[in-house]
């Protein structure tokens, strides 16, 4: 997507945006914009992206719940909603569940793509991040 390498402390800051669900990112944005010097595109695509996964999860959590909830009052359903939830947050490797494997897998992916200086991709939440940048 882009060429130039990323210097260090972007490459750091662009890795520790996605443990911290964006926080990190939010806080170098404000500092930039305080001291008016603007992140490149490197940092700025990963910390856009770690935001956008961040609000992303609290939205289709937040869904999926209230999904569950409502099938919840179905006779029938209730018994395989419910074992279904429980088989997914069920621990299975080291104590923790599917779910966060597959979250924590996710995490731990960007994070290090982001401090190799690599752009991490996603389907579909990617190419929005990347629809927003100007080449």
């Amino acid at each position: 997507m882009y060429h130039d390498q990323p210097r260090m402390i972007e490459r750091i800051v662009s890795a520790l945006t996605y443990p911290t669900l964006g926080l990190v990112g939010v806080v170098w944005l404000i500092i930039g914009a305080l001291t008016r010097s603007y992140p490149k595109k490197f940092t700025m695509y990963h910390i856009f992206q770690s935001v956008f996964l961040s609000i992303l999860y609290v939205i289709v959590n937040w869904l999926f719940w209230q999904i569950v909830n409502i099938l919840s009052f179905v006779p029938l359903l209730n018994r395989i909603i419910r074992q279904l939830v429980f088989w997914f947050n069920m621990p299975l490797v080291f104590g923790y569940s599917v779910v966060q494997c597959v979250i924590y897998g996710l995490i731990i992916y960007l994070t290090v793509f982001a401090f190799m200086g690599l752009y991490s991709y996603i389907p579909w939440i990617s190419d929005i991040i990347k629809s927003n940048f100007k080449d």
